[in-house]
C-alpha cells in the first residue's frame, strides 16, 4: 500500500504542490489503483491471445512509395512573412 511519504515524493518529482488534504486523498486513490492492478495480475491469462487494439478494426496499409511534393516556393507562397524559403516567425525567448 502506498503511504503519504511516497505520494509526497511523487508530487515533488511531478513538481506538484499538494495540500495535506490532497496528499491524504491521493494516497487513498493511488492505493486503490495499485490494489486493483495487483488483483488483475492474479488473473489466469494462459491461452488468451494478446490484443493490439481492443476492437476488431483491420488496419489498412498502403504501399510506401515516393510521390511528388510541393516545392518550397509553393509551401511558403501564402506565408504572412518569410525569409527566402523559410517561414519567418517572432523570436521566442
Amino acid at each position: 500500500m502506498l503511504n503519504e511519504d511516497t505520494i509526497k515524493k511523487i508530487a515533488v518529482l511531478a513538481r506538484l504542490e499538494l495540500t495535506p488534504k490532497e496528499v491524504e486523498l491521493y494516497t487513498k486513490q493511488l492505493g486503490n489503483i495499485v490494489e486493483y492492478i495487483s488483483e488483475l495480475s492474479k488473473l489466469d491469462t494462459k491461452g488468451v491471445v494478446p490484443m493490439v487494439t481492443p476492437t476488431d478494426i483491420v488496419p489498412h496499409y498502403r504501399e510506401d512509395k515516393v510521390l511528388p511534393s510541393l516545392g518550397a516556393d509553393a509551401v511558403t507562397a501564402n506565408a504572412p512573412d518569410k525569409s527566402g524559403n523559410l517561414f519567418k516567425v517572432p523570436a521566442v525567448l
